[in-house]
């Protein structure tokens, strides 16, 4: 089993009037060369949570130092329907998101929630909200 310590919240990036669902997103990741998903969960509009990459494997979602110890949750949208940034989330996936974060700090006690932008280096503003306060109490 891998160590876990930290689950980052991510956005697909996407309008929030464009669907993206998982196939799209999966079939994006592979045209990467990956095997799959380079997230663990995807989380689309109406609520579904769909499972990319097995917590067990690696992920590819937040660069090597990061990802052996890391799981990947992301939502589908990011932007507005003009293409700005944008806490685009539906009420299904906010509850979805809290669900998912709450099983998975029951799995991995220690974990830190943070969003991408959280990182050190990350220059951009995904997951395009504060994850790192709005689940502090998780």
């Amino acid at each position: 089993m891998r160590r876990i310590d930290l689950i980052v919240v991510h956005c697909s990036a996407t309008r929030c009037n464009r669907s993206f669902p998982f196939e799209a997103l999966d079939a994006c990741h592979k045209a990467k060369g990956w095997k799959c998903c380079g997230y663990h969960y995807y989380i689309t509009r109406d609520g579904q949570m769909h499972q990319g990459r097995p917590k067990e494997m690696v992920g590819a979602h937040v660069g090597p130092k990061y990802n052996p110890h890391s799981i990947g949750v992301c939502y589908e949208g990011g932007y507005d329907e003009n293409g700005h940034v944008a806490d685009s989330r539906t009420p299904a996936q906010k509850h979805a998101l809290v669900a998912l974060l709450r099983s998975l700090k029951a799995d991995y006690p220690d974990a830190q929630i943070l969003g991408h932008r959280d990182l050190p280096w990350v220059k951009k503003a995904c997951p395009c909200l504060d994850a790192r306060k709005e689940y502090s109490s998780l």
